[in-house]
């Protein structure tokens, strides 16, 4: 799964029927038990060969999975700039976008950012991640929301268009404290 050169995936993860990974990744690793399940989509541009991100020298197409971390079925995850989904945090339901690219309206120029998921979150069905956004630990997106921007609040739910803090979530939830990747 590392696909140039890494030095390889934890044990217990895997990536299910009809999941494609396109050309142009420089990474893909799964930690521990990470899982991404059947018919998701991840793509990455390239560093070279392109005429996209010239000006970008630190942009990594990759995609990092976190020890027992799970991305569901039929997502969509667009890695032009690094993708990181923290320890323990689940892609729930289906028809999530990411996307880490997008056009500088003041350079004209397409321009990519990293994504960041923390640990312990929950990402509900639906929802579109852009570009430099980003989500600290023991977070929850709530389903269909817009995350465009870096949110450093824990222990909070996030929903709307765009998502904002809705509510403050219990340290002492399971969900937060679990040892197992997925929830039975």
């Amino acid at each position: 799964m590392g696909l140039s050169g890494s030095p390889g995936d934890g044990p217990g993860s895997r990536i299910g029927h009809l999941t494609v990974v396109k050309n142009g990744m420089a990474l893909l690793h799964l930690g521990e038990g990470a899982v991404i399940e059947n018919l998701n989509w991840i793509s990455g541009e390239p560093l070279t060969g392109t005429t996209h991100y010239n000006d970008q020298a630190e942009r990594r197409p990759e995609l990092i999975v976190h020890n027992h971390a799970a991305i569901t079925i039929r997502h969509l995850i667009d890695c032009s700039a690094t993708v990181s989904i923290g320890r323990f945090t689940t892609f729930a339901g289906c028809h999530l976008v990411i996307l880490t690219h997008g056009i500088d309206l003041e350079t004209c120029n397409q321009c990519a950012k990293p994504v960041s998921i923390g640990e312990y979150c929950f990402v509900g069905a639906a929802s579109v991640l852009l570009a430099g956004s980003a989500l600290l630990d023991y977070s929850v997106l709530g389903a269909s929301a817009l995350l465009n921007k870096q949110y450093t609040e824990p222990y909070c739910l996030y929903a709307g268009n765009p998502a904002r803090p809705l509510k403050q979530l219990s340290p002492d939830h399971k969900y937060f404290t679990r040892t197992v990747g997925f929830v039975e």
